[in-house]
Formats: C-alpha cells, structure tokens, sequence
C-alpha cells in the first residue's frame, strides 16, 4: 500500500466481508487486524479479499512473538528505506544531466522548455555558460540529443521509478486507482509523447506541432518522488523507534546459578525457577523476585518513574530494567513472551495497528479523491488547449501533468497512523500503555476524572491500623482466624491483614471453600468454622448487627482506615482497621486535573466515612462512597447520560465492569490482569499523574491529527488549482510539473515528520529532558 486510497480499497473490502465484525488496515505498518465470526468466514477467505482488491496478504507466523514481528518490520522498512535513497540519487544526478543535454534543444525549438518554468530559468542562469564551455552539445543534431536523453530516461523508468507503473497497473486490472495512477498517467503520458517525438518526430511536424520531448521532466519527477519516499520510509522508521528501543533493553546474555556455580548462558536458555545473578550497572534480563540482597532499581524506561526504586527480598524486578547499585540474585517468574517487557510490546504494536476514529474522514475522501484528479486534468488540459493561442499543446500538456503529479492521496493516509505510532511510544516513555488510536482521540474529550481509592489514590498497600475485639472474641482470634481466610485473597486489604498476622508469627492455616463476594468481602471455612470477613453489608447478608462496634469502627474510619468487620461461626468477634496512605503526589495530581479543566470525583467501595477522610487529604470534594460493581457502573453512566465524557481510573477486579462502561478506563499497572484487559490504558507509574500525563498526551496527538489533516487537505487543495493555471491569467505563471513532483514529495514527508514531534513533547509539570520541547 502506498497511498489513504490503497488503505481505504483494503479496508472497505473487508468491512463489506460477510462474517467480519471490524477491521483495521494501517498503512504505516502495513497491516491489517480483523475481528471476525469463524463460522461465517475464515483467516483464508479473507486473504483472498484482499488479494481481491488488489494487494498481496499472508498470515503472520503461529509463534511469532511481538519482537520478532518488529524486528521483521524494521528490517523491511530499512531494506525499503536504502532502495529507494539508492534510485532517487541515480535519477536525480541522471536529471540534472538531461537538463543541461536539453537545454540546446530549446535554441532548435524542439523542446517544452519554453513554456517550463524551470527550465526557461536554467536555460537563462546556465544556458549562457553552458553554450561557451561545451559548443559542441549545442552544435549536436536535435535527434542525437533526443536519442540521448531517451538512453538516460529508459532505466528510470524501467528500474528506479518501475514500481509506479507495476503498481499502477495492478489497481487498474482491479478497477481502482491510488497515487501511482497518478504518478504512472503523468509521466508515461510525457514519456510516450517523448517517445514519438523522438522515433518518429514527422508525427508532430506533419500536424504544424513541435516535436517536444519531456525527458528531463519524467527523470526529475520520478527522481524527486523516489526522494520524498525515500525520506518518508526514513521518518516511517523513526516513528517505530520506541518499540524498537524497548526490544534492545532486553540483554542477551544471563549470569545463572546452575550446580552451585555462575555460569554464562544465552537468554532463551534461561527457564522459569532459574536463580539469575545481577551485578551493579547491569540490566535485568528476566522477570523474576528477588531473593537475597537490596538494590535501587532504574525503572524509567519501562515505568516513566525517572527516579530509581529501592527493591529488596520479595520484590519484583522487571526485565530490561537496570540494577543501579547492590548485587541481588533473582528466581526467575517469566521469559519470553510472558516477560512485561514482552506485553508491553506487543501491547503497543496493536495499538499502532489500530486506526482512529478522526481517520475516517480521509478515508472518504480518499474513495473518490484519484478518479477526481483525473477528471480535473482532463478538464485542464482541454481548457489550455482551447483557450491558449502561444504553444497550446505543450502548455496544456505541462498543465495536466502538473496536475496529476502535484495531487497527493499518500499524505492523507499518514497524517492519522504517524501520529498514533508516535505517541504510543511517547506514552511508553512517559509509562503510560494506550491500546489504540480510539482511545487517543477519546481521552482528549475528557471532561470527568473518576477515581477509585484502594491503589489508585492510595498506595495500594495497606497496613493495620488496629485490631478491635468484641465481647465474642478476643483480639488474638480476630486476627488469626481473618488472616487465615484472607490468606486466598488478592485483594489489597487481606493482603494487609495476611502480612501483619504472619510479623507476628503466626502460621496461618489455609481456608476452604473460599468465595471472595465482590464489593462486600470474602467467606469461607477455617478449620473447620466459618468465617466471614467484609463491610457492614455482608454482616447484614448473615444477619448480624455491628451496632455493638460502631463507635469504634467510626472513629477509626474517621482517620481514614477502612473497617472490616470479622464473624465467626455466625457471631461478630471484632473488627479489623486497615489504613492505606494517600500516594504522596496524588494531591498534586489531583489539582493538576482540575488545571486541565476536568472534573475530579472519587468514586470507592469503602465506607463513606472512610472514602470522606482520604478525598479531604488529596484535595477531591466530590465523594461517591460504599458502591458495589454494579453501582459503580451506574454513577459512570448516569454522568454520561447527562452528557459528561468520563474517565475511569482503577486497579481491582470490582474496578472492571466501570472500565469497560467509561468512554476512557485507565488502569493502575499493579493493578489485576482483568482491571488491565478491561481499560484502555495502563498506567505503568504508580502515581495518579500519569493520568494527567495520559490525557495531555492525547490532547497533544489529536491536535497534531488534526494539523495533519489540514496540511494534507489544504496542500492539495491549494496545489492542484496552482498546478492547473489558476494563475496563469493574472501573473502569467504556470506551474512546472518539476516543481509539481518535488512538492508532492515534502507533503507526506512534512506530515510524518510533524507526527515526529511528539517524540520531544514532554507534559509541562514534568521534568523535562535536556533537549527536549516542554
């Protein structure tokens, strides 16, 4: 594909597929993702679709891993990026030479240089010199310097600019058009007209016509568009350099523990359970947990956190990262594909595979935007033809060429992917994963910022702030028998309680038949007893009354601890208080958001005493507290119906259903793997300010989308009048077909490298690179 009308042939083909329910076809990485009903069509059927409409497909490899399929591409587009610098360096020192060999024939009259712009301007600049330094080549027969010119035009045509007309010819067999009709019809029309003059010149002069030849035009042109492509493959491949730069922190090799001893091996050696050894300064090869010493971790090119971490025995280390100071051995969790690393590539090569919905405009365009062109040269050389006395053929054959050449359906189609490419990888290094386009554009519409508490304001790592028997029970057993039953729960708050039972030293046992019940609590059987831990609304399920406790569970909510309440064998015997700390730049954060003009609520499962205290300390008024899943849900779609656009920040499983129902869900990336599959990004950073991070990056994308767009539009529709004479009767200007080509070639070259941009674009409250554009 080359061009938005290559891309919106492929896409509308498979969208009028039977048993396809979306498709994506992105023409920056040359791909096409399709979600479809197997029992109405198969991956095969729709490859012959796209063979179809013109264009070749395969199937990406069972295996192959997000890395190996980027590597594949840049390899591709680096090949793709030399051929052309390779072609367009010969045609252009080929152009420059049929130039000045044609610049004798415009003394014989054979020649369209009279009316060409450029070379009425060389023929004046150069022309003088040239006749003193070489009289021979002005002294030389007119058909001699044809034959010549047409000797040095032939391997452009037929080797450095062949694909033009390949490709051109393969859209007209499929009853289409794209960019390289245009290209093919401008030059092989000059080309031929050339060709005539040159073997049979009688043709012309029997007709009162000059026998004009267009050579130098047809090398320059091509010569120029094989530039332009070959400076857009080169800004194609910048745009990817994110993902390429995230492959390249993963090390080759891994210092392992094998038989007591250190040994070397090559990563995909290295199995899960494997103890790796890290020294100072080096980079983790491999997920895993730290066994035995501390460190400070660089975790800035994964997370965006520009500050190392300290990490010690029973943390996580990420792969990729860099060990800044102590030694530590690690047990290997995950390799390969498993790695976060590897999920984190393969997150952002569907995301840059994914299609925005503001593209959408340049893909109607594009439906009609070639056949349009056509027509416009058509229309323009039959107007220079008819009204032009001076030279009419010539000039209304330079008109129309100029026109075909000078339209440019290739910068429509970049100036969406370039851009989304971009600011995927950006978002990577602010430690911000977007899953597409779509979410791109939506997030910038923001109006609305909800919050959960547990991990998203807070740490998500709670502690215990106090244990509360009631007359049932004693402290003692509270504490034992919950953690006992919270030894099977992910959830933050159990976890909390599991940790300060275990300091204590207590060996708890394991529950049976444990039931987690989402935005209450869990239950299940302790040795043999039953036991439940959760809000008041699960005593209430079991009818059980925490009257008895209320001054104590409010007054420790009052400072911001969340209460759970313990029954055993259906009796209350205490509760438990768990404080979770704000983050310390959640406040911050907080009024960052409302600078950005969004409105920010905290939206909590917890207690409304509890959820009040902590939104009083980073600063949010607007509280929805005590919510189950499905009420979280409806406070999400009752500010949509009221025509809010509304962003859903969270981390657990009873966060998801909210996720999916918020026109943006943002997921804290400690968060659970269902939080994270529900939302459309993934906040890397543990810190609510990547949030603002996220939707600055988005406004920031759109903005450029839209200059994109504009550019893309506006050239053309400025340029293709120019090129078709709209000065001419005013300024007596035409426009050269040279000129035409070499301003083609800056258009999509220009939009990818606006999309470029956003590489140096860093959000203002951040500390900025030097060298880099705040």
């Amino acid at each position: 594909m080359t061009c938005a009308a290559c891309q919106g042939r492929v896409q509308r083909s498979l969208d009028r597929t039977p048993g396809v329910e979306s498709a994506s076809v992105n023409l920056m990485t040359h791909a096409a993702t399709v979600q479809f009903d197997p029992a109405a069509v198969s991956p095969n059927r729709l490859i012959e679709v796209i063979e179809a409409s013109g264009y070749g497909a395969t199937l990406p490899a069972v295996d192959e891993t997000a890395e190996a399929a980027e590597r594949a591409l840049d390899h591709a587009q680096d090949r793709e990026y030399r051929s052309y610098r390779t072609k367009a360096l010969i045609s252009l020192a080929l152009g420059a030479i049929a130039m000045l060999v044609s610049m004798p024939l415009m003394a014989t009259g054979g020649h369209h240089g009279a009316v060409d712009p450029i070379m009425a301007w060389a023929d004046r600049v150069i022309g003088g010199p040239l006749a003193a330094w070489f009289p021979a080549l002005y002294a030389a027969p007119a058909d001699l310097l044809r034959w010549s010119l047409l000797g040095m035009t032939v391997p452009v045509v037929a080797w450095a600019g062949r694909h033009f007309y390949t490709r051109a010819w393969t859209a007209l067999r499929h009853r289409t058009a794209n960019m390289n009709t245009l290209v093919a019809l401008g030059t092989g029309a000059a080309f031929l007209l050339s060709l005539v003059a040159t073997v049979a010149p009688d043709v012309y002069l029997t007709r009162g016509l000059m026998a004009d030849v267009y050579y130098e035009a047809v090398i320059l042109i091509l010569g120029f568009l094989l530039a332009g492509q070959a400076l857009e493959a080169r800004a194609k491949r910048q745009t990817g350099r994110a993902i390429r730069s995230l492959i390249d922190l993963s090390p080759k090799q891994a210092r392992v523990i094998r038989n007591g001893l250190e040994i070397e091996v090559p990563l995909d050696q290295v199995v899960v359970g494997d103890r790796v050894v890290i020294r100072p300064g080096e980079r983790v090869p491999v997920d895993g947990v730290i066994r035995s010493g501390t460190t400070a971790v660089d975790e800035s090119m994964v997370t965006g956190e520009p500050l190392p971490v300290s990490r010690g025995p029973g943390e996580s280390m990420i792969g990729g990262t860099i060990n800044r100071t102590g030694s530590v051995t690690l047990e290997t969790t995950a390799i390969g594909s498993a790695t976060v690393l590897a999920r984190i590539v393969k997150l952002m090569r569907d995301a840059q595979a994914t299609r925005a919905p503001i593209q959408r405009l340049a893909d109607r365009i594009s439906a009609v935007f070639v056949p349009v062109v056509v027509a416009i040269a058509v229309v323009t050389f039959v107007a220079w033809f008819v009204l032009v006395d001076d030279a009419a053929f010539v000039r209304a054959m330079t008109a129309a060429i100029s026109v075909l050449i000078i339209a440019c359906p290739c910068a429509m189609g970049l100036a969406v992917p370039t851009a989304v490419m971009v600011a995927t990888g950006k978002g990577a290094e602010l430690g911000v994963l977007i899953k597409g386009g779509e979410a791109l554009e939506r997030a910038q519409a923001l109006d609305t910022v909800i919050l959960d508490k547990t991990g998203t304001i807070t740490q998500g790592r709670p502690d215990v702030a106090a244990v509360v028997a009631a007359e049932a029970g004693s402290e003692d057993e509270v504490l034992t028998m919950a953690a006992a039953l919270e030894k099977g729960s992910e959830h933050p708050l159990g976890e909390a309680i599991v940790r300060h039972a275990e300091a204590g030293g207590r060996v708890l046992a394991g529950a049976e038949q444990f039931e987690a019940i989402a935005g209450k609590g869990a239950v299940g059987l302790v040795d043999g007893r039953a036991v439940a831990v959760g809000n008041a609304k699960l005593m209430d399920d079991y009818g059980l009354r925490v009257a008895p406790l209320g001054e104590d569970a409010a007054l420790l909510a009052g400072q911001g601890a969340t209460v759970s309440y313990v029954a055993v064998d259906g009796q209350l015997v205490g509760l438990i208080a768990v404080a979770d700390r704000p983050r310390e730049s959640s406040r911050a954060a907080v009024e960052r958001l409302r600078g950005m003009g969004l409105e920010v609520v905290m939206l909590t499962g917890d207690a409304e005493r509890t959820a009040r205290a902590v939104a009083a300390q980073v600063g949010i008024d607007d509280v929805m507290a005590d919510r189950l899943p499905d009420q979280k849900i409806e406070e999400v779609s009752r500010r949509q119906r009221a025509g809010r656009v509304v962003a859903m920040v969270g981390d657990g499983i009873n966060d998801a259903p909210a996720l999916v129902q918020a026109d943006v869900g943002l997921v804290m990336g400690s968060g659970t793997d269902i939080a994270i599959e529900a939302g459309d990004m993934t906040l890397m950073r543990a810190d609510l300010d990547a949030v603002a991070d996220a939707v600055a990056l988005s406004r920031r994308t759109v903005r450029t989308m839209r200059e994109n767009l504009f550019w893309a539009f506006i050239y053309n529709v400025v340029g293709i009048p120019i090129a078709a004479g709209v000065l001419y009767p005013v300024f007596g200007l035409q426009l050269s077909p040279i000129i035409a080509s070499a301003a083609m070639a800056l258009s999509s070259v220009s939009v990818v490298s606006n999309s470029l941009r956003l590489r140096g674009w860093w959000p203002r409250s951040r500390r900025v690179p030097e060298g880099a554009v705040a």
